[in-house]
């Protein structure tokens, strides 16, 4: 891998509470689509929150775009965008113009120059009616756009998702899955649901924060569902 492109975890050791998140973790993210699958503590958001620059490990480093995220945070910032998982969580502006500006004026973008960006963004996607618009007025899933717009503005090179279609109904998620689908950057995407990692280019099944499988998404999706299929027998046989 170049290593002025993609990310790249090197022996990357955590804890947090006195346990062990990452103990020598070690990935080479080149490919554009990559999916991470695992279960509930199994480390993805976790993962992701370093990848951005938002945790710093114990040991080791953690470089995107050949930057360490966690100690140059204008490399992270402009290399970097992360979509959490409840976009109430991510925004923190009263209205759509000022939330979408933020990030553009943290670039170091005048002003002026931010809103007439936002106003060209927005009409690019068919949203002018939203420039004065509150975002307590939007809907769950025209929170999460928003979330995504704001990010994009900032032209990172690596997008990270966690968990991007929690709570939107099943129009809305499809909807944003083709917005995904059609992006330029990198994107490497946790979630819960196997399915919408489809065509990635690469899975990785991260169990107790080791990477158990990591491979094309196919092999990797049916061996996870497998497992979880075995899992969830077990646990239905338990209680009987």
């Amino acid at each position: 891998m170049d290593g002025a492109q993609g990310a790249e975890v090197q022996e990357v050791t955590l804890s947090r509470d006195g346990r062990a998140v990452f103990s020598g973790l070690s990935l080479r993210l080149a490919e554009p689509r990559i999916g991470l699958v695992g279960r509930n503590g199994s480390g993805k958001s976790t993962l992701l929150r370093l990848l951005a620059g938002l945790q710093a490990p114990d040991r080791g480093a953690v470089r995107v775009a050949g930057a360490d995220v966690a100690r140059d945070r204008r490399a992270a910032i402009r290399s970097v965008g992360i979509l959490f998982q409840n976009p109430d969580h991510q925004i923190i502006f009263p209205t759509v113009e000022e939330e979408l500006a933020f990030g553009l004026e943290q670039l170091g973008q005048p002003r002026a120059e931010a809103r007439a960006a936002v106003a060209a963004l927005l009409a690019a996607q068919g949203l002018t009616g939203w420039i004065g618009r509150s975002t307590a007025a939007l809907s769950q899933g025209q929170r999460q756009l928003l979330c995504l717009l704001a990010v994009l503005a900032m032209r990172p090179g690596l997008l990270l998702l966690d968990e991007p279609y929690t709570g939107l109904d099943l129009p809305t998620a499809r909807r944003l899955q083709r917005r995904l689908a059609g992006l330029d950057q990198q994107v490497i995407l946790a979630t819960h649901q196997p399915e919408t990692l489809a065509g990635f280019d690469r899975v990785i099944w991260l169990e107790a924060g080791q990477v158990a499988m990591d491979g094309a998404a196919g092999p990797v999706l049916a061996a996870y569902a497998a497992a979880m299929e075995r899992l969830g027998a077990g646990e239905a046989e338990g209680e009987c």
